[in-house]
């Protein structure tokens, strides 16, 4: 196998699919000299990658499946990732309420070995067991910069103000926030830096070995056919990697993947204070209560079966009803699907392991690699936006043995685009942005920068008043920025920006959107 890059027509990598894993995996690989191209057939992170709870988090109720290299990796990467991206990610508290007549799943593996060991204990979770639970979810991963758990009286303290009376007691513990779609975008950005060729909106219309080498046929948005050899070839396509496998590549390789549709709810703002809340269910379910956007509550998520990755992911009526009434289980003001603002959901593409329901599904990944056909091809299965840089880190070791000349890890605390100032130094970019450009509100300058952030300045360029941003789309959003997003993002329709890129289309009218929409359409004419 020859050396990475040594012929400049024939790439080292082609990777179809822009989600986070195919994002991740380009900009390690871009890194490490190997010459890549990835190919999305919509926007990047249109499918699951903008569909996530949104969390940088261990996965506290793995601990029931004893998934303790998952839980033990994801707790590691927590803070990895927050000091490489502090303005799309940060800490925050969750609170979790506990009363005695609380009774939880008993098909857990944990639930059962306590009902053999203590029959009369039986669909209970004690006190002692949540201790022991925070106690290792605070210690597994190495904890340096977050703070650990605490026990809250929640008959004095402000967290208990909203909850039904039955809960006097709480737990305290620390995850992550995260843009999802952001990190995306900022993965492929980064690759591209690095010498990546990153294609939005072109298919993959088939892949077959000749001589040797993959190649890739492709046709774009508006029907240009092209193709693309390389010398090996990454399947992420998410939902759709059993569809690769089978229509694209035309491999018989058994594909075993489980869709598990997430859907979630936005409600108006239901409590005062920025913690968010980790609600238990007797089903085996739990749920977040999160503060978003500002004004807004996120509550979510389920875990339904999903038929195939053609059907769009959609919150249906019975699964907001569930999300609404579940929540109402621990607020004293009870969730209408009146309150509902917007609702949004995601598929998550799991390895089938046999579990029986999709609650019980893992959640790692599994990296497959076949050279049936001639040529090697490395499969993605499932993984969890946490853990995204380690699943490209894996996948990099998978193909080692392909490019002789690899070199190491390098993306352990290698800022993201924007992320070069401190975990802790958003207020202190957000005074200097307010004081250079004193036409911005502050709402709207801690927007740019927890979306941009030492980028802010770049997006206003070289704009002395609000004026000079040029035209005005609605929620601060302006001309300048739309700009930025297309030439920098790879944004090519609102639904883009006020989706993806941001969550503008909370604040902005249907006529604001459809105004940007037909502006973006003409400015790339």
């Amino acid at each position: 196998m020859p050396a990475p890059s040594d012929t400049p027509d024939i790439r080292d990598l082609f990777i179809i699919g822009g989600g986070i894993n195919g994002c991740g995996i380009a900009r390690d690989a871009a890194g490490r000299g190997l010459s890549v191209t990835l190919a999305e057939m919509n926007d990047l992170a249109s499918g699951t990658s903008s569909g996530s709870t949104k969390l940088f988090h261990g996965g506290l109720r793995y601990l029931d499946y004893f998934e303790f290299r998952l839980v033990r990796e994801a707790l590691i990467e927590r803070e990895t990732l927050l000091r490489a991206m502090p303005h799309i990610s940060w800490p925050m508290r969750f609170v979790l309420p506990y009363a005695k007549d609380m009774r939880f799943d008993t098909e857990t593996p944990v639930a059962k070995m306590l009902g053999y060991i203590m029959p009369w204990m039986r669909g209970r979770r004690p006190a002692w067991m949540i201790r022991v639970g925070l106690f290792m979810y605070d210690n597994l991963g190495g904890r340096k910069i977050l703070p650990g758990t605490k026990v809250l009286d929640l008959a004095k303290a402000p967290e208990g103000t909203p909850l039904n009376d039955r809960f006097a007691k709480a737990y305290e513990y620390s995850d992550c926030w995260v843009e999802d779609a952001r990190l995306v975008v900022l993965n492929a950005r980064d690759a591209e830096a690095r010498g990546a060729e990153i294609r939005t909106r072109t298919e993959v219309v088939k892949a077959e070995v000749e001589g040797g080498l993959w190649r890739v046929s492709l046709r774009d948005e508006h029907g240009a056919e092209s193709q693309v050899q390389s010398r090996m070839l990454i399947n992420a396509g998410g939902p759709w990697v059993s569809d690769v496998i089978g229509a694209k590549l035309g491999t018989n390789m058994e594909a075993r993947v489980r869709l598990v549709r997430g859907s979630h709810i936005v409600t108006k703002r239901l409590y005062d204070h920025d913690k968010c809340y980790f609600f238990q269910g007797t089903d085996g379910r739990i749920i977040f209560a999160i503060p978003y956007e500002t004004d807004f509550t996120l509550i979510g998520t389920t875990d339904m079966d999903h038929p195939d990755p053609q059907t769009k992911p959609e919150c249906t009526p019975e699964e907001q009803g569930y999300l609404c009434d579940f929540a109402s289980g621990y607020f004293k003001q009870p969730i209408a699907r009146e309150d509902v603002v917007w609702t949004y959901s995601g598929v998550r593409p799991l390895y089938d392991d046999g579990s029986s329901t999709a609650t019980a599904a893992t959640r790692d990944y599994t990296l497959v690699r076949e050279t049936t056909q001639g040529a090697p091809a490395l499969h993605v299965f499932g993984g969890k936006i946490t853990t995204y840089r380690r699943l490209a880190e894996s996948a990099l070791e998978k193909i080692a043995q392909n490019f002789p000349d690899l070199s190491g890890d390098w993306t352990a605390g290698v800022p993201m685009p924007g992320g070069d100032f401190p975990v802790d130094g958003v207020s202190i970019l957000l005074a200097k942005l307010l004081a250079e450009c004193s036409f911005l509100e502050e709402r709207w300058a801690l927007r740019l920068i927890r979306a941009y952030g030492t980028e802010a300045w770049d997006v206003l360029g070289d704009a002395k008043t609000a004026e000079d941003l040029g035209q005005s789309f609605g929620a601060d959003l302006t001309e300048a920025e739309v700009r930025w997003l297309m030439r920098e993002e790879f944004a090519r329709t609102a639904e883009d920006i006020v989706w993806r890129r941001s969550k503008l289309g909370l604040r902005m009218s249907k006529p604001e959107i459809k105004t940007l929409d037909d502006w973006m359409q003409a400015a790339q004419n």
